[in-house]
This record gives C-alpha cells, sequence and structure tokens, in this order.
C-alpha cells in the first residue's frame, strides 16, 4: 500500500498543478476577452473554446482531490448514529459502489473519446475529444483513491 500510496500523492500534486493551471489559463482567457470586447470593440475565436476547455480540466481533474479528502457529497446523518463497526463497513461499501461507478465512467469516457477522435473544435484545429481527456483521467484517479478508501481505509479523527 506504501508504494500506491506514494503514486496517489504523485498524481494528486500533479491534479493540483494541473487544476491551477487550467484555471489560470480561463481567468487569464477570459479576462483578455472582456478587454477585448469592451475596449476594442473585438474578440478573439478561439477564448471561448479555450476557457471552456481549461474549465473542464479543472473540474474533472479537481474531482480526485475532493475524494482523497473525504470531502465529496454525503449524508452522515443517519451514519454518524450508527455503530463505529458499522460506520466503516457502510464507508467502505460505498467507497467500492463509487469506485466501480468511477471505473464506468472511465470505460465510458473512453468509448465516447474514440468515437468524437474525428470531429474537430471549431476556432482551434484539435479533436473535440479532449473534452473527454479530463475526464477518463479525473475518473480513473478517483477510481484509485475509493478502492484504496475501500481496500485500506484512513482511521477517521472526527
Amino acid at each position: 500500500m506504501t508504494l500506491i500510496s506514494r503514486c496517489l500523492g504523485v498524481a494528486d500534486s500533479g491534479a493540483r498543478l494541473a487544476v491551477m493551471t487550467a484555471t489560470a489559463i480561463m481567468v487569464v482567457v477570459v479576462s483578455a476577452q472582456v478587454v477585448m470586447r469592451y475596449a476594442f470593440n473585438g474578440s478573439f475565436d478561439w477564448a471561448d473554446e479555450i476557457s471552456r476547455l481549461a474549465f473542464v480540466w479543472a473540474i474533472f481533474l479537481a474531482i480526485p482531490l475532493g475524494v482523497s479528502q473525504g470531502s465529496h457529497v454525503g449524508i452522515r446523518l443517519l451514519v454518524e448514529r450508527l455503530p463505529e463497526n458499522l460506520n466503516n463497513l457502510i464507508q467502505r461499501l460505498m467507497n467500492l459502489l463509487a469506485g466501480m461507478m468511477m471505473l464506468v465512467v472511465f470505460g465510458g469516457s473512453i468509448v465516447v473519446a474514440q468515437t468524437t477522435w474525428s470531429e474537430r473544435l471549431g476556432s482551434i484545429d484539435i479533436t473535440s475529444s479532449v473534452f473527454f481527456f479530463p475526464v477518463i483521467i479525473g475518473a480513473a484517479h478517483s477510481a484509485i483513491h475509493l478502492l484504496v478508501g475501500t481496500f485500506a481505509p484512513r482511521v477517521s479523527t472526527s
């Protein structure tokens, strides 16, 4: 598990850097587009697609970071009232189910990316599959975190 934990730590660091980079790109491109429209009465043709692409990358690469910290959506009202052993069992079961769902998303995203590979984006000449790459990466990264949480859960400190 130590090797997996180290690999996940490296993947988390890379994801954080990618999320910060994508967010910075989005802010710069949108700000430049606003300046161009209001100050110069013009616009960049590619700004909409680049900012949307940066947004998608930022969101889907940030999901595993939330999963790794246990900050994904959950309803704890009932589970917190259960005995600790049952609480841990439910947490492991939910991690397993969510991990399996992420594997389904991972596989489905690969299929969709392959299907849309020949489609091109309008203003920048790249495949439209680039919108599915962060979904593939984020789903795989999330699945690993969830499956590690299933078979080697962290001890709750709350």
